[in-house]
């Protein structure tokens, strides 16, 4: 008897040690990021990675609501949402980058003209601004350039652009609308692309409870967002890529989604730049409210952010060549070396989640055009 009160006493002194310092923990954490940024611990950053610090977003300025009603605004506004600018008349730029799911589609690939589906997710397009490159694979350098993309494309809007013009030009509102903007209603596709390019600069990600915590609102993370945020700074490597104010390096990286001659197959960069080093990369996505933008990846195919994680977790290496007729392919994939095994536990894994959930914000709530003009 006398044995197995010892030994519970023990196991009791045991269980106390460990919640003291597990408090003790969080408290540390707690005091090393209740500080200004410039003052936090350095980051786990790798040998020749160029980062950037994080940064808050601004708060909302009330000039915001006389920017939406500028004369190229309103007009990008109405065009992004208008199906006219499809083929069909029945497709508009809004129905794969709905105001009402973050600017995406909450879809793995978009369908479009004839119900015909893509091969890639649909981005969100907030911050997109910000972006010094669009499309996964970069080959667009700005939004003027992107924007003729998806409404010519087949499988989305499938616009002959030969006719769009003349299609606008027929309604008086719209050529009312483009004299105001430009100052001539003698119009053609540079003023179309310039409208919806400077509407999409507008939109733009709401403050997060991390924007009000690292403008000094230290009570802004619970305990698991605070160990959330450290790990994804050290351990989890996640600033090695997804860093500065919007959280992504802008570059490219492949990390062993490539599924190279199997079903799902995608060459990414490759596709602009034909150079195989750039075989499977995709640009590094914002994770600025990444809890409202799944499904994930460039093929949409990942919707559990805890699956997303443990995917990172394993490091990938299974997707390295892994005999020699892969080793001689110069088409071989090969994960990005930034990519290595973590060994994070579960309860860290969760950690770093609800840090994703910190840096989400409320969803972006845009009211449709009442009217079209017609």
């Amino acid at each position: 008897m006398k044995r197995i009160l010892v030994i519970g006493l023990v196991l009791g002194l045991a269980v106390i040690s460990t919640a003291f310092l597990g408090e003790k923990e969080i408290q540390d954490l707690r005091a090393m990021y209740s500080r200004p940024v410039s003052e936090w611990p350095k980051p786990t950053i790798d040998s020749g990675v160029q980062w950037e610090e994080f940064k808050s977003l601004p708060k909302l300025d009330t000039s915001y609501f006389s920017l939406m009603e500028q004369p190229k605004v309103r007009l990008g506004k109405l065009l992004f949402f208008d199906p006219i600018l499809s083929g069909s008349n029945q497709i508009s730029c809004s129905s794969c980058h709905n105001p009402q799911t973050a600017w995406g589609d909450h879809s793995t690939v978009p369908v479009g003209h004839d119900h015909l589906v893509g091969n890639r997710n649909t981005i969100s397009l907030l911050n997109v601004h910000a972006r010094k490159t669009m499309f996964w694979d970069g080959r667009a350098h700005s939004l003027e350039e992107q924007a003729l993309s998806p409404i010519e494309a087949h499988n989305e809007m499938a616009m002959d652009l030969t006719k769009l013009v003349p299609k606008l030009k027929a309604i008086e509102g719209y050529r009312t609308l483009f004299k105001e903007a430009f100052g001539d209603d003698e119009f053609s596709m540079p003023e179309i692309m310039s409208a919806l390019a400077t509407f999409q600069r507008t939109l733009t990600s709401k403050r997060s409870r991390f924007d009000e915590f690292l403008d000094g609102k230290y009570t802004a993370l619970n305990d698991e967002e605070i160990k959330g945020l450290h790990l994804f700074r050290t351990k989890a490597r996640c600033m090695n890529c997804h860093n500065g104010q919007y959280f992504t390096d802008e570059e490219f990286h492949n990390i062993g989604l490539t599924y190279y001659k199997r079903k799902y197959e995608d060459l990414g960069r490759y596709i602009v730049t034909k150079n195989p080093q750039d075989v499977g990369k995709f640009r590094t996505p914002s994770l600025r409210d990444v809890m409202n933008t799944n499904p994930w990846m460039h093929n949409g195919l990942f919707d559990n952010m805890t699956g997303v994680i443990n995917m990172y977790n394993s490091g990938m290496t299974m997707n390295n060549p892994r005999n020699a007729e892969q080793e001689a392919d110069p088409m071989f994939p090969r994960t990005d070396p930034l990519l290595k095994k973590l060994d994070l536990t579960h309860e860290e894994i969760q950690q770093v989640k609800a840090f994703m959930e910190a840096i989400t914000a409320t969803k972006y709530r845009m009211p449709r055009p009442e009217k079209l003009p017609r």
